[in-house]
């Protein structure tokens, strides 16, 4: 027979907060202590193997003599908590410990989310309080020589993992401090992967790695989260290796293998306001460092416009990313970021320029349940009146949606010829990988 509503849950609850709230106590209790106990000087003449096992025992000690009734699992997971707190980012070092999160999303000291798998989820995580959540972000900001707070209220970072960091507080950040870590994998995602995920077919990656191995210029194109930096290291695998390439980035992502790489990062300017780096100025750098090739990371500004005499000059193949929602809008993206170099062009002069820069356009985007796919891939064949013309070659159609919430849709080519065949057999190659295909998948 079952209970009435209510008569068993509630005193559970309850007892699970009770004992919720005796540990973190309990780890407060002994954080605090462990701090009092630890001989900083000896502790920074020890590696972090031998800090770590110092503080270990230190910790199993202090935890006999306070609650020696602690389970030995109750036992552990304190240990293991306190030294996040000592060693990590406290409550969030769990996420950065799981290779399938890619998102940890914290809107204040209550709400922490994660994205796992193309999906969001708020999680049981919590900071104590506000102070805590600023602890641990003013840990990562230490590390880079910035400072956050009113007079400096925003600051992108980067963890020795690589994953990207941006965090802003009051006055802008209305309810409380708020953190976004976005996570890049140890081993980055190969084309083979990406192909198993479903994200584009074997016919579109031989025509990507003709137009890489034919030197086109490429733009990949897609919104936030998309992809789009995934996509650019997946298609840098095709360049040979034994070209030179620089790579341009504001935070270092790309995790090229060839041997002949040169990473360049911008630098924000110091508290001062000065020494800052810019795309634009590494941009420039780099066409006096004899590359073959140069890889930006994502053009946002002035930079397309050298990014584009680049391409003009004698660096084909180079490869970029750009924020936008579909091939047309990515052009015109460009046209402004042109514009935002400082120079008065003719809109007429700037399509031309882009016209006769860019060969391809990859356009990448994430669909509604969580999927990323490339969703178009065009080329640009030339000018009409002053417009910039393009033809398809793959499409992504969707054709519905499952009552589970699976996007379905089929990759169709459209059957067009290349612009650019001759040019990329004349680089040898293989015709039967760039010969129209039409049909679905």
């Amino acid at each position: 027979m079952s209970p009435p509503n209510g008569s068993v849950s509630a005193p559970a609850k309850s007892g699970a907060d009770s004992t919720s709230k005796r540990l973190e106590d309990l780890k407060l209790r002994v954080h605090r202590q462990l701090l009092e106990r630890l001989d900083l000087v000896a502790l920074s003449s020890l590696d972090s193997v031998q800090a770590e096992e110092h503080i270990r025992t230190t910790l199993q000690r202090l935890l006999q003599a306070d609650s020696p009734e602690l389970s030995g699992l109750e036992r552990e997971r304190l240990i293991e908590e306190v030294g996040y707190e000592v060693f990590g980012l406290g409550p969030l070092e769990e996420f950065l410990k799981d290779g399938d999160i890619s998102d940890i999303l914290v809107n204040g000291p209550g709400a922490v989310y994660i994205e796992r798998q193309g999906r969001l989820s708020l999680t049981d995580v919590k900071f104590r309080d506000e102070a805590h959540l600023m602890k641990v972000i003013d840990r990562i900001v230490s590390t880079i020589g910035r400072r956050l707070d009113r007079d400096s209220p925003m600051v992108d970072a980067r963890l020795p993992d690589g994953s990207r960091v941006n965090a802003i507080v009051a006055p802008l950040a209305l309810r409380g401090p708020c953190l976004s870590i976005r996570r890049f994998g140890r081993d980055p995602y190969r084309i083979d992967n990406l192909l198993a995920f479903g994200a584009l077919t074997p016919q579109m990656v031989r025509y990507l790695a003709a137009a890489i191995q034919g030197r086109l210029n490429l733009i990949i194109s897609g919104g936030t989260g998309a992809g789009k930096t995934t996509l650019l290291n997946c298609l840098t695998s095709f360049i040979p290796h034994h070209e030179r390439v620089v790579t341009i980035e504001d935070s270092a992502e790309l995790q090229l293998q060839q041997p002949h790489v040169v990473p360049l990062e911008t630098r924000p300017p110091d508290l001062d306001g000065k020494g800052e780096v810019t795309q634009r100025d590494l941009v420039r750098n780099a066409l006096r460092m004899r590359p073959d090739r140069i890889v930006v990371g994502e053009a946002r500004g002035g930079e397309a416009l050298d990014m584009l005499q680049a391409m003009n000059t004698g660096h084909d193949g180079s490869l970029t990313t750009v924020h936008a929602n579909s091939p047309r809008e990515c052009l015109q993206r460009i046209e402004v970021m042109v514009l935002m170099a400082g120079y008065e062009l003719p809109v007429k002069a700037i399509r031309q320029q882009v016209g006769s820069a860019v060969h391809g356009l990859v356009q990448v985007a994430r669909l509604t349940d969580g999927t990323r796919k490339v969703v178009r891939i065009s080329e640009i064949v030339g000018m009409e009146g002053e417009q910039i013309q393009i033809q398809d070659l793959f499409e992504f159609v969707q054709t519905g949606v499952t009552p589970e919430g699976r996007v379905q849709g089929q990759f169709r080519a459209s059957g067009l010829r290349s612009r650019y065949f001759d040019r990329l057999v004349a680089a040898g190659v293989k015709p039967g990988d760039i010969l129209p295909g039409t049909g679905e998948r």
